[in-house]
């Protein structure tokens, strides 16, 4: 196992959260009979296809974002003004033009909430399909949606992962739930790293350090592999099997030229770096881009190269978002614009969501609290239904008005873009049959 330690940092509850680096350990309202018929045999069928996936960790605003009250009063709009998109009727928040130039290739799902106020218990229901109460003490119940397309699908490419968190994942110390949980090690991602010019990013590991030959790992490798075969014959377990298979798949990873290959930025032209933008959020947009091409079938990017980057808005909400807004459009528009520029949108699926949304007014301290009872989502590409607008909330946002709809459905619907159907079984430790997302099916107006 190869671990580095990265920067701690905190979010509203005042958890510290230490990142790490971890290569080898790792209602469908609407909805005829025959229509959910087709949906389900559609989804039978294994596609070609990936998904990025924007983690938005903490909670972005939905009324100051994708879902703009301008007639509201100025404690619930907020300081920004809806700017005009190329389609009729929808409207992003002026801080982001360049998605509004590509609207017509974008889906924004108004009308998701939930129940869960708290980072931990919503994330968890977010990214696994289970809701969990005091999450943080129980830890991760179930897998993470990237874990269970590993499981599922594995890579498109072999000598490629295929699941993958950009920089790294969270875990369940962290708050925001991106393991296999019963799935095992193997299914755990890939962490990625950083551009170290972009503060505490780092390059990818996937090239050996300067003082350690690929003779040396490989005596280190056998080392190990008589190691784990002694403890099997004290103590056979799954687990033991899970982490030979994940050591097996990092020390692949590391030595192949395929991986290496995918995570080298500079292979990309100077340009097109520019254009993503110099920038944490723009070095990760490109590099999933990168990763689905070259065959990673999930990518999940974590942003958090200032303690700003987080979308969890209690104070100072203007001033956040000043700053936020502008890279996150910059790196998100450039990465759907090139998806189509190559014709990768019938098979690269990109989404930007978080927990929940944010509270339909501005308090004293400028900020906004926390709001499972609405929030925003976007999907692009992956051969969907794009510049429409699915649902809506009330005139304050504070919950859905249409088209109410759930995590179980926003993840029903990716799973069933890779061709998955969410009404899948899995076995858990118990070997008892769970179903992919509690509750939830593809929502009808994407497909």
């Amino acid at each position: 196992m190869l671990e580095l330690r990265g920067r701690s940092f905190s979010l509203c509850d005042g958890i510290s959260r230490r990142s790490f680096l971890k290569v080898g350990a790792l209602g469908l309202g609407g909805l005829t009979l025959p229509r959910l018929l087709q949906v389900r045999a559609a989804a039978s069928a294994p596609r070609d296809t990936a998904v990025i996936l924007f983690w938005m960790a903490g909670g972005p605003s939905h009324i100051d974002t994708y879902d703009m009250k301008p007639s509201a009063p100025d404690v619930v709009a907020g300081p920004f003004r809806p700017q005009r998109t190329n389609q009729v009727g929808m409207t992003f928040c002026e801080l982001m033009p360049r998605q509004s130039r590509l609207a017509d290739k974008i889906t924004i799902i108004r009308s998701l909430a939930h129940s869960l106020g708290v980072h931990d218990d919503a994330s968890h229901w977010v990214q696994t399909g289970y809701p969990l109460l005091a999450a943080r003490e129980r830890g991760q119940q179930n897998p993470a949606q990237g874990a269970v397309v590993s499981h599922l699908l594995g890579p498109r490419q072999s000598g490629m992962p295929a699941y993958v968190c950009i920089p790294e994942a969270y875990n369940s110390r962290q708050g925001f739930y991106q393991a296999a949980a019963f799935l095992g090690a193997r299914h755990n991602p890939v962490n990625a790293g950083g551009d170290p010019s972009l503060g505490n990013y780092r390059l990818p590991e996937f090239t050996l350090p300067a003082d350690l030959s690929a003779a040396r790992l490989q005596n280190r490798r056998h080392l190990a592999e008589r190691l784990d075969s002694l403890s099997q014959h004290v103590e056979h377990t799954g687990q033991l099997a899970a982490m030979s298979d994940a050591q097996q798949r990092a020390f692949d990873l590391i030595t192949g030229p395929q991986a290496r290959r995918a995570f080298d930025l500079t292979r990309e032209p100077l340009t097109l770096r520019e254009k993503y933008g110099r920038h944490a959020w723009g070095h990760a947009a490109l590099l999933a881009r990168r990763l689905v091409e070259a065959g990673v079938t999930f990518v999940t990017i974590n942003l958090y190269e200032k303690d700003i980057d987080w979308w969890d808005d209690h104070y100072n909400i203007e001033t956040n978002l000043r700053w936020r807004l502008p890279r996150y459009d910059q790196a998100l528009s450039a990465l759907i614009e090139d998806v189509y520029d190559r014709g990768l949108d019938r098979r690269v699926l990109i989404a930007a969501f978080g927990e929940f949304g944010r509270g339909p007014r501005i308090d004293q301290n400028a900020g906004r609290g926390h709001w499972p009872r609405a929030m925003s989502a976007l999907l692009s590409g992956g051969g969907i239904r794009t510049g429409q607008v699915i649902g809506a909330t009330t005139p304050d946002g504070a919950d859905p008005s249409d088209r109410r709809l759930g995590p179980g459905d926003l993840l029903a619907s990716i799973y069933h873009v890779l061709g998955i159907d969410a009404d899948r079984m899995l076995p858990d430790r118990q070997n008892r049959p769970i179903r992919l997302v509690e509750h939830g099916l593809p929502i009808a107006e994407l497909f």
